[in-house]
């Protein structure tokens, strides 16, 4: 059934792969009106398209005389490929380099009808149409020829992927770090409001119950309650050191290094679900204004106790 060798194999898998890049970075560059290297490698290859093409290939080409056993055939090995690429990569890297979520009958954003549909379309012009030309370009190549170019391509692609790989695992990391950032800086920002209300709770107690007793019992109380009170702002104090430590970490975007920020460039529909604040800071959207609002709560806060 299948007239292939493996080096044929690999051959027709590069070539969808550039293909694959070629479609993803002209429809992403032309919506976003400037140049988009697309995809998860540095270089010119998509491996999620040469795997799905292959695959199609794989699973098509028996039933190449019944063409709705094509569409069907195609269509499900394509989306079960999808789905397990989509689950695997973002319990690996904690970002989703492609999101159906805004799609009618999706999957987890993973995968949706409207795709499925269209896998299905593509196996049938790959049959019958596309892949023609490129069987009969690679199999009149000897092999002689075939096999050392399609073995250092290869080679070349696997670094690629390998550096691409480390890139996306060194991100997710710092994904992680920020996330728990963000989460302490909020614990903080509420242990500070708390803070600040046993402060004047205490206070206006401790006025009330000093007037109610003799001047010996008020200046007792008195000492105790300005004892609690220096506690308090000292606690006070180490809260607001503590988020200004983590804001001034903020600043630093000695992280983002260039292969980092290439990354997310090349993905510019990328989202993370469980990190999504942490991600977002990375798009430059939520950071300057969640500091901002700290400040200006603690701002306020700071401006009711000294009018008290």
């Amino acid at each position: 059934m299948y007239t292939y060798n493996l080096t044929q194999w690999l051959a027709f898998f590069i070539i969808y792969c550039f293909i694959g890049w070629c479609w993803e970075s002209s429809y992403v560059s032309v919506k976003k009106r400037k140049w988009v290297n697309r995809g998860f490698m540095h270089g010119p290859m998509l491996p999620i398209y040469g795997s799905g093409a292959v695959l199609i290939l794989f699973v098509s080409l028996p039933f190449k005389a019944h063409p709705v056993a094509v569409y069907f055939a195609g269509m499900i090995a394509a989306t079960i490929l999808e789905y397990i690429t989509g689950v695997l990569m973002e319990s690996l890297f904690k970002v989703r380099y492609w999101d159906y979520s805004n799609q009618k009958f999706n999957i987890q954003g993973h995968i949706c009808l409207s795709s499925s549909l269209a896998w299905g379309f593509f196996s049938i012009a790959m049959v019958y149409w596309v892949h023609k030309p490129f069987e009969k370009f690679v199999l009149s190549i000897p092999e002689v020829v075939l096999s050392p170019i399609v073995h250092v391509i290869m080679m070349v692609a696997a670094a690629d992927f390998a550096l691409s790989f480390k890139t996306a695992i060194e991100l997710r990391d710092v994904l992680i770090k920020v996330e728990a950032a963000k989460k302490e800086l909020k614990l903080l920002q509420k242990r500070l409001e708390v803070v600040e209300a046993v402060i004047a709770d205490e206070a206006q107690q401790r006025i009330e119950q000093a007037q109610q007793q003799k001047e010996e019992i008020k200046a007792r109380i008195a000492d105790e309650t300005q004892l609690k009170k220096e506690q308090a702002l000292v606690q006070r104090e180490e809260i607001r050191e503590r988020i200004e430590e983590i804001m001034q970490k903020g600043k630093d975007r000695s992280y983002l290094t260039k292969d980092k920020l290439q990354l997310l460039r090349r993905n510019p529909g990328a989202t993370s679900g469980k990190y999504k604040l942490a991600f977002a800071e990375f798009r430059n959207e939520t950071w300057p204004e969640f500091k901002a609002e700290v400040k200006e709560k603690i701002k306020e806060k700071l401006e009711e106790r000294e009018e008290k």
